[in-house]
């Protein structure tokens, strides 16, 4: 394969689900989310929301209500320094695509930082719980909004796994 800064970063990015505990810069958390804005969306439309936690306090209440909301016993969200929550409005024809476009350029930023990162996609299906909306209300996310996944983020305490590709690919 061709040696290519972007097409390394790409294929050398694994998920992180242990963080050490050490803040991440702003100046970090503004430039992964400067590339999340920067995504592809369809018709251009841009119609994201992102909210930027960096806030240990905040991540661990949200992690609680998710916890509580799906039954999961001691879900931390793998307790990041930072997550990024990125929702769209309700309905949305393409907010789950923009948003996968969105995450998956925060991410790749993310690890060109030397920052781990990882999708959460846990909230789907439960924003509107009494409690889990009651928190991302007080995080700033709309309440006619959906959140399709979570940009969690840290410096990785322990490296993230690479899998074996299974998918086909088909000439022709």
């Amino acid at each position: 394969m061709r040696e290519n800064p972007v097409i390394e970063n790409i294929l050398s990015r694994r998920s992180v689900r242990v963080f050490r505990d050490e803040p991440v810069a702003r100046e970090d958390l503004e430039a992964v989310v400067a590339c999340g804005q920067w995504a592809p969306s369809a018709n251009n439309r841009q119609e994201w929301t992102f909210v930027v936690v960096d806030d240990r306090a905040r991540i661990a209440r949200l992690s609680a209500v998710v916890r509580e909301a799906l039954g999961r016993d001691a879900y931390d969200m793998y307790g990041p320094a930072a997550i990024v929550i990125v929702a769209h409005e309700k309905g949305a024809p393409f907010g789950r695509e923009d948003d996968g476009c969105a995450m998956q350029s925060m991410m790749l930023a993310a690890h060109s930082l030397g920052l781990g990162s990882v999708w959460i996609n846990q909230l789907q299906g439960i924003c509107d719980e009494p409690s889990v909306r009651a928190e991302l209300d007080a995080l700033g996310v709309p309440a006619t909004a959906e959140v399709h996944g979570i940009c969690a983020l840290g410096y990785a305490a322990a490296e993230g796994k690479a899998h074996e590709r299974t998918s086909r690919v088909v000439w022709a």
